[in-house]
């Protein structure tokens, strides 16, 4: 019995030695495994066919202390799915698979990790060559995957459903979850912090493409890229990062927070996409209140770096501390005080923050936060009087100027009661003699003060005739000319933009005053270079006057003004770049279509920055000049309104004449043609021309057009006309809206959609200025939060002359399609000799009170 006891234990002992160490490419219940027992494999012990993958007990970085029940590509040795990623175990941890599922178990027995309870008991365990986990019952059928289950990656074939987030990892040897995840929804993806704070979307990023409108049901990544499907008709929705065909691929939610495509080509690893593409837009690029830029991290004014660590971001120089969320150490009542933010400094997810409803004033701002224990710290727009809180715990800041510049930040802290006390101390052992003394000291000082202000008062007199002249010192008669202009923007050397725009080589558009060329300052910022050609009297004015009033205007739909140059006769302006060129290459070039959705967002960027220069601005600025080429997009389809500067300021005693005709014929109201008064209606009716131009995806005056008919039996109702607002005008009266979308985007638009902005485009075209919504009524409506407007048809029924005068001269030879439809309105008129398609485009900055049109 004892030898029979001593054969078998040796049997055995045999069977461990010759199985420890070898690869299965299936396993079946009662297996156990550890890392120490398949060290020969670095903790491997089940591959796929291919040997491409590989299932270990594995220790990541080589580190001791965690190890993982994980999946690895054995080429590039990445961990692309743990079980145990919240419960590691040492090398002494144990695997086991029974019938029941998998268990990964610490040395003293207590569990770390195991599957759910299955519906079938498991008869065994296969790794997949696309690197998924598959648990198999008798039948051959699946019970459970680890692609159902992602951590932090997601590899070829693999799909993300929605409502299955993906967390990032807390750092590359520790695979627990951190705090950034990637979030799939039916309608967008976003990557957010804690699951609560939105810091990037797919419908907000330029590089990806919307192919229609449809719910997304699942995200999968391929050898050409990322996609998002309809599940219904398996059809694509959206396209990201698309890229050469590569053998291994996988997404990653870094550790970091950034969302990350890349590939392996058998050495190294290529990225191909990264989101967001500013790191200054990851929640933590700089620590807490750390303030990123393009030259690294620093702290605000008023906030000093933390002496805790590196990491741990900006402190109050004053001694204060930041608030807490758990409201220990003042919460509520008079301790806390609050902190601003230098301007410029913008809170990382300020483009995803949702405004707080109700709250329309900085006071009232600052006292729902002081009420609020979990609110650390606002910002309060003056602008649209939006207030957006910062919960539970701060992030970086970055720095821009260009973004909502009136969006001010303060962050709240609890003084510290030891400052005060000592305070006290100090007031309690002031010596007497001082205040005896005190009052003489002040008396004196206030004399002094009085003869010093009155000096400067007498310098300042007597500097009235002196002026600030642009040019050099001893330059030619031309810069002589002088103006005092508080405020004005940077002044850059001639030979900087030169040498920036290298020898003004790229032009990249040509406007009413000269070209516009592409640079790249020596900051490495890309800007846009405007050299005024045209500089008479006239346009020496308007170029003092944009770099006076325009440098000082910040709208996030109006493109900035950086600076200028002054040299001779030369004058140049520095404007910030917008790197997807005007709407009208977009809207009518050859390139990607323009999806209905980005089609809105455009016409509402646009509306905003027209209701901001008619009411938001200190001066009422009205454009003049709307029109497709204006209008200028950015990445994320950032619109931007530009040509607003080139115009003479008007003061009152001047705003009751106007003596330029002004604009792009085809895009001109009525009032300039008649004796009516020009207003900021004006721009209202162009702007209606440019919607109508959104809708249909054409110039609204082109020989490519439709019949359109009315059932009215009116002659002028039924014209085969290319005049756009003409059609738009018949199908209105049909309510045939669905006609007029641009065939390029028919099926992803509903008829309701397009009505809404037809209507809204016509009742911005009504002949009678008085009809026309204000842009602020426009945006009203855009956004949903107005009724939209009935289009008034008498008012627009001089739409079928033009339409008439369109179809009968369109056909000539040399005829100008959009100069025809002014022929018989501007005969008589003292502005009507100008010819051609453009006149002098300008922007006019105007008093509140009424301007009138040419006489």
């Amino acid at each position: 019995m004892a030898r029979l006891l001593l054969s078998v234990a040796t049997l055995l002992l045999f069977f461990s030695i010759a199985t420890a160490g070898r690869l299965f490419t299936e396993i079946q219940p009662n297996f156990t495994a550890s890392n120490f027992r398949f060290v020969d494999n670095n903790g491997a012990f089940l591959s796929s066919p291919n040997d491409t993958f590989r299932v270990a007990l594995y220790n990541p970085l080589s580190q001791q202390s965690r190890f993982y029940f994980c999946v690895l590509h054995l080429i590039s040795n990445v961990i692309v799915w743990a079980g145990n990623r919240d419960s590691s175990v040492t090398n002494t941890g144990t695997f086991s698979l029974s019938p029941a599922g998998i268990l990964v178990s610490h040395v003293n027995g207590s569990i770390a990790w195991s599957t759910p309870p299955l519906r079938a008991s498991v008869a065994a365990v296969r790794l997949g060559d696309n690197g998924n986990l598959v648990l198999f019952d008798a039948n051959n059928r699946s019970l459970w995957e680890s692609f159902d289950h992602p951590t932090d990656t997601i590899v070829l074939g693999q799909r993300l459903q929605v409502g299955n987030p993906v967390f990032g990892s807390v750092a590359a040897s520790d695979l627990a979850t951190g705090m950034f995840s990637l979030s799939l929804t039916q309608s967008d993806a976003y990557l957010q912090w804690k699951s609560e704070l939105s810091y990037w979307s797919l419908s907000t990023d330029v590089r990806a493409f919307k192919f229609l409108n449809a719910e997304v049901s699942f995200m999968e990544l391929n050898s050409s890229g990322l996609f998002f499907y309809d599940g219904v008709r398996n059809v694509v929705v959206w396209h990201l990062a698309s890229s050469s065909p590569a053998g291994f691929r996988v997404a990653v939610v870094a550790a970091d927070g950034r969302f990350v495509i890349r590939s392996y080509d058998g050495r190294d690893w290529n990225e191909d996409f990264a989101a967001p593409d500013d790191n200054c837009r990851l929640p933590l690029s700089c620590g807490p209140l750390g303030l990123c830029s393009a030259s690294g991290c620093v702290c605000p004014s008023g906030f000093h770096a933390s002496a805790e660590s590196p990491t741990a971001g900006c402190s109050p120089v004053d001694g204060s501390k930041l608030a807490s969320p758990k409201c220990d150490g003042g919460g509520f009542g008079t301790s806390v005080s609050y902190i601003r933010l230098g301007t410029g400094s913008q809170y990382f997810a300020g483009d995803y923050q949702s405004q707080v409803a109700a709250v329309s004033t900085f006071g009232a701002c600052q006292i729902l936060c002081s009420r609020n224990c979990s609110c650390l710290g606002f910002f309060f727009q003056n602008s649209s009087s939006s207030c957006y809180l910062l919960k539970d715990e701060l992030g970086s800041l970055f720095y821009s100027t260009t973004e909502d510049a009136d969006r001010l930040g303060y962050v709240k802290v609890i003084r510290n009661p030891d400052v005060t006390n000592d305070d006290n101390k100090s007031k309690k052992n002031f010596p007497t003699a001082l205040l005896i003394l005190l009052p003489c000291i002040g008396a004196g000082l206030l004399i002094v003060l009085m003869t010093t202000l009155f000096l400067w008062w007498r310098r300042l007199k007597d500097a009235k005739t002196r002026t600030v002249k642009l040019g050099r010192p001893n330059s030619s008669s031309s810069e002589t000319d002088c103006i005092d202009i508080p405020g004005m923007p940077e002044r850059y050397k001639y030979e900087v933009l030169e040498a920036a725009t290298d020898d003004f080589s790229t032009q990249i558009g040509v406007g009413g005053f000269g070209a516009v060329y592409k640079g790249t300052l020596p900051d490495k910022s890309l800007v846009a270079v405007k050299k005024i050609t045209n500089v008479g009297v006239q346009g020496k004015k308007e170029f003092l006057t944009e770099i006076a009033i325009i440098g000082g205007i910040r709208h996030v739909n109006l493109v900035r003004l950086r600076g200028f140059c002054a040299r001779g006769t030369e004058r140049l302006l520095v404007y910030e770049y917008m790197n997807r060129g005007s709407l009208d290459r977009t809207l009518f070039g050859s390139g990607p279509v323009l999806e209905w959705q980005e089609r809105v967002d455009i016409a509402l960027g646009t509306a905003r920055g027209l209701a901001y220069l008619h009411g938001g601005c200190e001066h009422k600025i009205i454009h003049c000049d709307i029109k497709p080429e204006n209008i200028l997009l950015h990445d994320r389809f950032q619109v931007k309104i530009s040509d607003f500067g080139l115009s003479k300021l008007m003061s009152p005693e001047q705003s009751n004449l106007f003596t330029t005709m002004r604009g792009t014929r085809g895009y001109l109201a009525p009032e300039w043609l008649t004796n009516a008064a020009i207003s900021d209606k004006t721009d209202v009716y162009s702007y209606g021309m440019v919607l109508l131009e959104l809708i249909s995806g054409r110039k609204n005056c082109s020989p490519r057009g439709t019949s359109g008919s009315t059932d009215n039996g009116s002659d002028e109702g039924s014209v085969s006309t290319g005049y756009f607002p003409l059609q738009a005008l018949e199908m209105h009266e049909q309510r045939r809206y669905t006609e007029l979308a641009d065939p390029r985007v028919e099926g992803r638009v509903m008829s309701e959609e397009v009505a809404k902005l037809v209507r809204v485009a016509l009742c911005c075209a009504h002949e009678d200025p008085g009809l026309r919504p204000t842009m602020a009524t426009v945006v009203a409506m855009l956004e949903g939060s107005a009724p939209v407007g009935e289009p008034r048809v008498q008012s627009l029924n001089f739409l079928r002359f033009y339409g008439r005068r369109f179809s009968e001269s369109v056909g000539a030879e040399g005829v100008d399609e959009n100069r025809v439809l002014y022929q018989g309105l501007t005969t008589g008129s003292s502005n009507s000799s100008t010819s051609g398609t453009q006149t002098s485009v300008g922007v006019s900055y105007l008093s509140s009170q009424q301007i009138s049109g040419p006489r």
